[in-house]
């Protein structure tokens, strides 16, 4: 049996990214999406609370600093609604809050759609007051007439169920209030509404705190994404894309002007929003969408961050052009990885298989079936490693937020299990990449690197189709509007901050990674929205005519994505 700290454990590192896009409205900062507090009052405190109840479990968790950011507004909006009756910025926390409903019918049954956003199996069908109200508003959807018979207590009742069932697992087990709620079931009056608002908003406004203080007791390694989640090879040389897919079509333009510079401004300005939520400056990053090149490798380098993380496939791409004969050799997946003998900062690969079994395989499965097959799958990665007597890592890398509401209960029961077989586990140790590399491992060395992300090894989730390739031809002709403004006019601090900061949301990969005919239309839509709307509040900003182009929609999808198109897969097999 493997003794604790032994170079013979299975160092495991669960690594969690927590990421939404800026949804606020560019003018009057009106939330146009809700997912930033959904996903706060469910997946951000689960995830925290989880790790809370084993105090013997360790884990890496990724913020990106715009999500950070609004989820402090969301904070302070509640919090002012509650003790000064001030509006919500967005409408359905405000309906819930405030009783505020719109009158008009159309809007009236968007209210009601969005208050049927989720996973049907998981957070409606178990609940029948809740399946009630889904099956007669679908009933009624085909002839919109009929809707102004449903009164307000209707949207009402839609409200509180929806928030209820977007509560974290953590949340609702054991609380008397949310089981009175479930319980009375419909009929909710403005106690009722109350009762529920407090509860979210003591969630949003301590759900930061608790993540800091479990980075200051050392059980969890805090890390962040450059600012606004760009592409930062993209922005860097666009032929980057060529490095994975050598035919790919490229946008019109040939280069992202002054793309370095922007890729210093998400670093700095990430730093800056880091240190004052977390009061820390974070040792490692996670590259929006683990996009990474040999440049980009080069600058995280210049800022002294000490490790960052890819895809299994940038991994494989780089070792057969660095000439390495055996790329399925167990020793070159366990290894951190160096690029050239010019950067400092060490490069972790995700483990594709095992990660994507908890992202897309387990929600169906019995939880402690799941971990059983998850854990013999790290044993047989260990009995490999171990015949070549090398110490062994398993980085575990994925989406902390969206596919808990494909498992039961948020995903309560299977984290719970994983958790604590993990950590009873004799020969595994649960462990940061931090931690990790003050053990001094070997590190692989990298001659050369294939720039691509952890989906499929390469760019094409954010470059390469017409429709995709148009926003980055959107994006470089705004940019070289801004750069001439703010050569020509070289306006004051805080304007200037203001324009740099809209471009950085409008570089962000969000945008992109919707557009295509191979994801859910109506989520395609929202992000062609939106992303036109922050171009359009760009060129405002610089006080020049926005083109024609940004009146045309982008990219209609139409697709099933798995995961409803939030999640992708890493491409590789089972390991």
């Amino acid at each position: 049996m493997a003794k604790q700290g032994s170079p013979s454990k299975i160092n495991v590192v669960l690594y969690w990214h927590m990421h939404q896009p800026d949804y606020r409205d560019p003018d009057d900062g009106h939330y146009h999406l809700p997912w930033t507090y959904l996903h706060t009052i469910k997946d951000y405190v689960d995830m925290v609370a989880l790790i809370e109840e084993n105090p013997k479990a360790k884990a890496v968790v990724n913020f990106v600093p715009t999500l950070l950011e609004q989820i402090d507004d969301y904070a302070h909006q509640v919090f002012d609604f509650i003790n000064d009756g001030k509006t919500i910025s967005d409408s359905l926390l405000a309906g819930l809050a405030e009783g505020k409903l719109p009158e008009d019918s159309s809007e009236r049954i968007e209210m009601a759609r969005a208050c049927l956003r989720a996973n049907e199996m998981r957070m409606i069908e178990p609940y029948e007051h809740y399946r009630e109200l889904a099956k007669l508003f679908r009933q009624l959807e085909g002839a919109p007439h009929q809707f102004i018979y449903l009164n307000d207590q209707f949207l009402i009742d839609l409200l509180v169920w929806y928030h209820i069932v977007w509560l974290g697992a953590t949340v609702r087990r054991g609380n008397e209030k949310i089981d009175r709620l479930v319980a009375k079931g419909h009929d909710f009056d403005a106690e009722d509404r109350h009762e529920l608002v407090t509860i979210i908003h003591d969630l949003i406004w301590h759900v930061i705190g608790r993540y800091k203080k479990l980075s200051d007791s050392g059980q969890i390694e805090l890390s962040m994404t450059p600012y606004a989640h760009p592409i930062a090879p993209l922005l860097l040389d666009l032929n980057s894309a060529k490095d994975a897919i050598h035919d790919i079509a490229l946008p019109k333009a040939k280069t992202y002007a002054g793309g370095e510079e922007r890729v210093r401004w998400h670093i700095e300005e990430g730093f800056k929003s880091f240190e004052k939520f977390f009061g820390i400056k974070p040792k490692g990053c996670w590259p929006a969408e683990g996009s990474v090149s040999a440049d980009t490798i080069r600058l995280f380098s210049e800022y002294d961050v000490s490790w960052c993380a890819s895809g299994e496939g940038v991994l494989r791409n780089s070792l057969i052009a660095s000439g390495y004969p055996d790329t399925d050799r167990p020793s070159v997946f366990s290894q951190p990885c160096h690029v050239g003998d010019v950067t400092n900062t060490a490069v972790f690969f995700r483990d594709d298989g095992l990660s994507d079994r908890i992202g897309f395989t387990y929600s169906d499965w019995h939880a402690d079936d799941a971990v059983a097959d998850f854990i013999h799958h790290i044993e047989n990665i260990a009995s490999q490693y171990h015949r070549h007597g090398e110490p062994v890592l398993v980085p575990i890398i994925l989406d902390g937020e969206n596919a808990w509401e494909h498992y039961p209960e948020n995903g309560y029961y299977f984290l719970s299990a994983l958790y604590e077989k993990l950590i009873e586990h004799p020969d595994i140790e649960l462990t940061t990449f931090s931690e990790f590399l003050d053990k001094k491992p070997v590190v692989t060395v990298l001659d050369k690197m294939i720039a691509g992300s952890w989906v499929y090894g390469s760019f094409s989730t954010w470059i390469g189709d017409s429709a995709k390739n148009a926003a980055w031809d959107l994006l470089c002709e705004a940019k070289l509007a801004v750069d001439d403004y703010l050569q020509q006019v070289k306006p004051d601090p805080d304007q200037r901050y203001r324009v740099e900061r809209q471009l950085a949301i409008c570089e962000g990969s969000d945008w992109c990674w919707w557009f295509g005919d191979y994801n859910p239309g109506d989520s395609v839509s929202d992000f062609d929205v939106l992303y036109r709307l922050h171009l359009r509040r760009l060129y405002q900003l610089i006080d020049v005519e926005p083109p024609a182009e940004l009146a045309e929609v982008i990219s209609s999808g139409g697709g099933d994505a798995e995961g409803g198109g939030s999640m992708r897969r890493g491409g590789a097999g089972d390991t």
